[in-house]
């Protein structure tokens, strides 16, 4: 190292901003760079292996340090620490940068705040986006793949500032240098608060809409009231500080997220043109661009795509009930509704008895049957298929095959109530109870009941399998939490006891 080298360091240098930070200190030659970040090691991914900042790592111009910033405790001391020894070794320029939030109380909107508001920091970014960003964008298509990106919290019209990630890169470049002259304007620049922002403040749902419209998702459209929404998030926020000492996962859907999700903030950025002389590098428009274009593999396109029949369709045998019930063939569907709809209005929806059912059902086959006999073989150019004798003939393979199935059932059936009988076999006993109960449970619903749950069919199935993946997750997401909420109750009452 040469008295000539001049070196500055930046804390956390691995985190998204940082690192355009660090490539933009590089390119622009100013100084050598000291990376300090939690890593025992730099590990650079694999499109940082051919590219500056591998090059200037072997040059020396850049330089890695191992510091640990995991305990919260730790940061706040250790920035009172770095501002210490910045002044015991007569550091000239400490550039801090810290967030909006600090000065937003998840109650109240800000609209047009000013830099009084953050009278003791340097730098706050507002809402960073662009390449490298591991929240923002990937949070957005997990959302959009589970189907919870199509509604809107509020009316939709909050604004909000979003600054691209180069945009405050090149605002630590231009504190630095304001900080450099010397005389007046590095006393105006020195000791100032600002907020560093896009200067193109937008709705905050029109700019979520524009990153699921470019990476092919659908934009959310479906518009849910503050007003609804705040009382469930209570409900899930008191449900979590009841279970979270048993297992519950930290709920997304909280108060708090929904004022962030529906409240304004918005802030002017005329200091930092005035005092550092900073202007945006990258318009929002651009740097909308170049973040989808980062993302090709969260594209809508590139999801995983289901191989073979669908789980729906396997559970339903693959033939034609499946065909029917999942409107894979449109007529053999219409057809079982129209067969539904007849029996509704002729035996369920009358109310008819036992008989009056069995001769009407009797009656409506035989004059299809007569019907159909007499048609001609072509009506207007199309082949009509006719029944034919064989669709009700039973072969003797067949006709064994059921015979034998009724008198193994009636076999069991017998054997079960002789072991009943003898009263020595407890499991068999709840088996047998455990059915009649079913069954009696069953026989509770009426007849107009049990053909809305048939009904019904057509519309379950065909959801189920449009969205498989969805509901298998909530599914396993439902077993999980209830698996580790029941282990975690047997842990504490475990614990209790050896305490008792």
């Amino acid at each position: 190292m040469t008295c000539d080298e001049r070196w500055c360091v930046v804390t956390g240098g691995r985190g998204f901003t940082t690192r355009h930070l660090v490539l933009m200190l590089i390119r622009q030659n100013i100084f050598h760079v000291r990376i300090a970040d939690l890593g025992p090691t730099i590990n650079l991914e694999p499109s940082e292996s051919n590219g500056v900042l591998a090059d200037a790592l072997n040059f020396d111009r850049v330089e890695y340090i191992s510091i640990d910033l995991r305990c919260k405790d730790q940061v706040l001391q250790g920035t009172k620490n770095v501002i210490d020894a910045c002044v015991k070794q007569k550091v000239k320029r400490l550039i801090y940068t810290s967030s909006p939030s600090v000065v937003f109380d998840r109650v109240h909107g800000i609209i047009d705040g000013d830099d009084l508001l953050a009278s003791n920091l340097l730098h706050t970014p507002s809402s960073i986006f662009g390449p490298g960003d591991r929240l923002l964008v990937p949070s957005l298509v997990v959302a959009a793949r589970a189907g919870k990106s199509k509604f809107i919290i509020g009316d939709g019209n909050n604004i909000y500032d979003f600054t691209y990630v180069e945009n405050v890169a090149h605002a630590h470049i231009c504190a630095e240098r304001a900080l450099a002259f010397e005389g007046t304007a590095a006393e105006k620049a020195a000791g100032q608060a600002y907020f560093i922002t896009n200067m193109e403040p937008i709705k905050f749902w029109e700019f979520i809409s524009l990153i699921l419209e470019g990476l092919g998702y659908e934009r959310p459209r479906i518009k849910i009231p503050t007003a609804v929404m705040m009382p469930i998030a209570h409900v899930v926020e008191s449900t979590y500080k009841l279970l979270g000492p048993y297992g519950m996962k930290v709920p997304q859907l909280t108060p708090s997220r929904i004022r962030l999700l529906s409240c304004t903030r918005s802030f002017k950025s005329s200091k930092p043109q005035d005092r550092i002389g900073y202007t945006p590098l990258i318009s929002l428009q651009e740097g909308l661009k170049r973040t989808i274009e980062s993302y090709p593999h969260l594209r809508a396109e590139h999801r995983p795509k289901r191989e073979g029949p669908s789980k729906a369709s396997v559970y339903l045998g693959s033939g034609r009930v499946a065909d029917a019930l999942l409107w894979k063939d449109k007529t053999e569907t219409f057809k079982a509704l129209l067969v539904l709809i007849a029996i509704y209005y002729n035996f369920i929806g009358s109310k008819a008895k036992i008989i009056t059912v069995i001769s009407k059902s009797l009656m409506f086959t035989s004059i299809f049957m007569f019907i159909s006999g007499n048609l001609p073989e072509m009506i207007l150019g199309y082949k009509l298929e006719k029944l034919q004798s064989s669709h009700f003939h039973f072969s003797e393979e067949t006709s064994q095959q059921i015979a034998a199935s009724v008198v193994s059932s009636w076999n069991i059936s017998v054997k079960t109530l002789k072991s009943l009988g003898k009263g020595n076999d407890c499991i068999l006993f709840l088996k047998a109870a455990v059915s009649l109960l079913v069954l009696s449970f069953l026989g509770a619903f009426s007849l107009q009941n049990s053909f809305i749950i048939v009904s019904t069919a057509f519309l379950a199935f065909y959801v189920y399998e449009k969205q498989e993946e969805k509901i298998d997750a909530m599914v396993l997401e439902a077993f999980s939490c209830g698996r580790k909420l029941k282990s975690n109750i047997l842990r504490k009452f475990s614990t209790s006891k050896r305490i008792e």
